[in-house]
């Protein structure tokens, strides 16, 4: 495996984007095909969800799984074994507290959250936009109740 320098990590690092990533792009495309109209990086809320489809009060985020902890136990192992272990994974734990922060603040103002993993939304879009489908649905069903 190659090792990068540090000027080189520094690089890379500076070019990981915010907003407007490859699986968000992914998922609104699909979203907007199946006729969802949503707002993106919604400021309004807390978190400011990557997608928010305000008619439903649906809150979307599209998480990449380094830096929101997927596997978060076999992550942390190896984050041990490399370099700036202690940055690393106080990073990535601060990451995850303020998702489940987010989701808790949303969830007071009485939106949905769907948090969708990248290799999801990658390899499996038509089932990510299927939640967003179900989500809907039972919605609408609680409000006819």
């Amino acid at each position: 495996m190659d090792k990068l320098t540090p000027e080189q990590r520094h690089r890379n690092m500076q070019n990981i984007k915010a907003k407007d990533t490859s699986i968000e792009c992914i998922l609104r495309v699909a979203l907007w095909n199946s006729g969802y109209r949503y707002r993106k990086n919604y400021k309004k809320l807390p978190g400011k969800p990557d997608i928010a489809i305000t008619k439903y009060r649906i809150a979307i985020f599209c998480d990449s799984e380094f830096f929101h902890g997927k596997d978060w136990e076999q992550l942390k192992e190896q984050l041990k074994r490399g370099k700036n272990a202690d940055f690393w994974i106080e990073k990535i734990s601060r990451n995850m507290h303020r998702d489940e922060e987010v989701n808790a603040a949303l969830r007071g103002l009485g939106w949905t959250v769907l948090r969708f993993w990248g290799r999801d939304i990658k390899k499996n879009t038509e089932e990510c936009v299927n939640v967003v489908h179900e989500t809907v649905f039972d919605l609408r069903m609680q409000n006819r109740e």
